[in-house]
């Protein structure tokens, strides 16, 4: 299993019109790309961190993860949204420590 994790922040103004539809896209984009699995959207509340959101979703294995990331959705999605709207990530890709 691959748990699949971004934080971000957008350049949108926080609770702008902007922000709410980039969230709801992304969610209804990319839930629907085959092989992903408990896709969540999470709001960060501490100020501990410039980042405000973050996506995270599940894998079965490697070849799902890889489909996932070449997925032609996926693709269209990071450069229709996310390199114009995204002003700052990080990526954390995750496996169960034995």
């Amino acid at each position: 299993m691959i748990t699949h994790t971004v934080s971000f922040c957008l350049v949108h103004p926080e609770g702008s019109e902007a922000e709410v539809e980039f969230l709801t896209r992304a969610r209804a984009v990319l839930s629907a790309v085959p092989g992903v699995q408990d896709l969540a959207v999470h709001r960060q509340v501490s100020p501990q961190s410039p980042h405000r959101f973050q996506l995270s979703m599940r894998f079965s294995d490697e070849q799902a993860y890889r489909a996932y990331d070449e997925h032609p959705e996926h693709v269209r999605f990071v450069r229709e949204r996310w390199a114009p709207e995204v002003a700052d990530f990080q990526e954390l890709d995750l496996t169960a420590w034995p």
